[in-house]
């Protein structure tokens, strides 16, 4: 009798269990690494923009009519915060500009009200990073290293991912960002990569400037 005849499946099945098992191994690996890059910052914050409850536009106030980025966010310079400026900063001049806008009805109410206007936060960093706001535009770091050119968005988005790396890249180079004091709400001051260095050196010098790269700088 053929000894084959014992045989049901071919002899090639053998293998596949381990086939099997290497598969679903590289398919696990391959939905980790998809899971890991997708919820990273680079892939989940660049780009936001979400609808906010009030059609504010930084083109216009930042841009067009050039207001000072310190004008609303009063506390940037002084705390980690940069502050969300409250209904009575915008009143300020609405109350004898445009001040019959349909787009400031939300705006009044909340001024009658005393209730702030729920603006959604854009730039949310997790709760284990701390930064501060103060600390860095105090030593050179101007508005649009971090959020972009904020003077032309009629809707602001994250421009940039403040990932760790991102920040580390900063801290190891900072020739490459830092700016005089008297520039840091300026959007449009861009110099070339070799002036910047040069300048950016100068500054660091100038303020005795020496960046942590400690994990508990900013993990505390």
């Amino acid at each position: 009798m053929d000894s084959r005849a014992d045989f049901v499946f071919p002899k090639w099945t053998n293998r596949l269990p381990a086939m099997l098992a290497a598969g679903a191994g590289l398919g696990l690996a391959y939905v980790g690494v998809l899971i890991a890059f997708g919820f990273s910052p680079q892939a989940t914050d660049v780009g936001y923009q979400p609808t906010q409850p009030v059609a504010y536009s930084h083109a216009i106030h930042a841009g067009k009519l050039g207001i000072d980025c310190r004008y609303c966010h009063t506390a940037v310079e002084d705390t980690a915060r940069a502050a969300i400026p409250p209904t009575q900063t915008c009143m300020g001049c609405h109350t004898n500009i445009v001040p019959e806008s349909d787009k400031l009805t939300k705006v009044k109410s909340s001024y009658q009200s005393g209730e702030p206007v729920e603006w959604v936060r854009i730039h949310d960093l997790p709760d284990y990073a701390y930064f501060n706001h103060s600390a860095h535009v105090r030593r050179g770091v101007g508005c649009r290293t971090c959020h972009g050119r904020i003077d032309k968005m009629e809707v602001v988005y994250q421009a940039e991912p403040l990932s760790m790396s991102w920040c580390l890249n900063c801290h190891r180079q900072p020739e490459r960002f830092l700016r005089p004091l008297d520039k840091i709400t300026d959007m449009d001051w861009n110099p070339d990569p070799q002036q910047q260095r040069e300048i950016g050196r100068q500054v660091r010098e100038e303020l005795n400037i020496k960046p942590s790269l400690d994990c508990s700088t900013c993990h505390r």
